[in-house]
């Protein structure tokens, strides 16, 4: 390497370094602020298929882990399959019917695997998590990764979260994937990760306020 090629590279070491303080302030931070919920708040899980609980006993969903976890009720709503623009269409009903404390979204995983507009995906969770605000409903927001061997939380949950100010739980579902022995089949969790997903939002629900610390 010549001397001219080495003082090319220099400035990009402070770049680097001062993205990486960034990322690891930006994981450190708490979450936004949620009010604490009562003994008998009801909680919205609303989704697709892992929310559902595809691949295990409906007893050990995400949802169904939870609410034992809380010792509050939760009602799971999860539609195997659903896009995320159905999911916009069906949630105002679901809303207004359960009347939930808190919604617990995740969804946009059938867009990811299909190759569906990002941007779309985008605009239908904001669009979801306003409805809720809008009903005076807290919303947290479940991540799902982009497709590929090792893959991060798609882009598109971090800019709604940071728009619409909500907290998001943006590494149990990657990490899930990531790892075989918590997967029922390629893309679903087996009973093991989903205990991994509700103790994830349990840890999340304590950190935003919601509830008590876990210890």
């Amino acid at each position: 390497m010549s001397g001219a090629d080495t003082r090319r590279d220099l400035p990009i070491r402070p770049l680097a370094l001062f993205v990486a303080a960034a990322l690891a302030l930006s994981a450190c931070s708490s979450p936004p602020e949620l009010p604490r919920l009562g003994a008998e708040a009801r909680i919205l899980a609303f989704g697709d298929s892992l929310t559902h609980g595809t691949g295990v006993d409906s007893s050990v969903s995400y949802p169904a882990v939870l609410e034992r976890r809380l010792g509050r009720r939760v009602i799971e709503s999860g539609v195997p399959g659903e896009l995320s623009a159905e999911g916009r269409r069906r949630l105002p009903r679901v809303l207004d019917r359960v009347r939930p404390d808190l919604l617990i979204l995740c969804h946009g995983g059938n867009d990811i695997l299909r190759g569906r507009d990002g941007a779309r995906t985008r605009a239908n969770l904001a669009a979801m998590v306003r409805m809720a605000q809008e009903r005076d409903i807290d919303v947290v927001l479940i991540g799902v990764p982009t497709r590929g061997l090792f893959t991060d939380t798609a882009d598109f949950y971090y800019e709604v979260a940071e728009e619409t100010g909500v907290p998001l739980e943006d590494e149990v579902v990657a990490d899930i994937i990531a790892e075989p022995a918590l997967k029922s089949d390629a893309v679903h969790p087996n009973a093991a990760g989903y205990g991994r997903m509700a103790a994830a939002v349990q840890r999340l629900l304590a950190a935003a306020g919601a509830i008590e610390d876990v210890h």
